[in-house]
């Protein structure tokens, strides 16, 4: 599994429950750039819309040997998912505060895909209280390692 980016920013901003893997439909010369490492996740969603999932704001930027084809580097995407589970996405995301978040791009047997997850926002102190706990970890883990404990 190669993975192209990720979305380090997610587990900060939301709380992560579960995690599904789409397949992403790609044109022209979007999978060289996505084999580069030219992609971005940054503000980027996913949104039922009409039984299908699309994947909004994903940043892929154009492949320079590619003349014949100018593609949107942000263009809308879509993702394929079985019925099953598009049908579980949208009961979970018409619930309130429930949102569908790509937390990373890989490629697996020489097909590009997409982790998403559906996320539900943190407030200001749970973000507070969560770093709280990564500091308060480091620093149990450097004292350990010094053998302070």
């Amino acid at each position: 599994m190669k993975i192209v980016c990720q979305n380090k920013k997610a587990r900060h901003e939301y709380f992560l429950d579960e995690f599904f893997e789409a397949g992403l439909v790609l044109m022209g010369a979007e999978v060289k750039s996505l084999r580069e490492g030219r992609a971005s996740l940054v503000d980027s969603y996913a949104r039922v819309k009409q039984g299908e999932v699309f994947l909004h704001n994903m940043h892929i930027t154009p492949y320079p040997f590619a003349h014949h084809i100018e593609m949107d580097p942000l263009r809308i995407r879509k993702l394929l998912l079985n019925k099953r589970e598009i049908k579980r996405l949208i009961g979970k995301t018409e619930q309130k505060g429930y949102s569908l978040i790509p937390t990373k791009v890989y490629f697996t047997h020489g097909k590009a895909k997409v982790e998403i997850a559906l996320a539900k926002g943190k407030k200001k102190y749970d973000k507070r209280s969560a770093l709280k706990e990564k500091e308060l970890k480091r620093d149990m883990e450097q004292a350990r390692k010094k053998g302070d404990y």
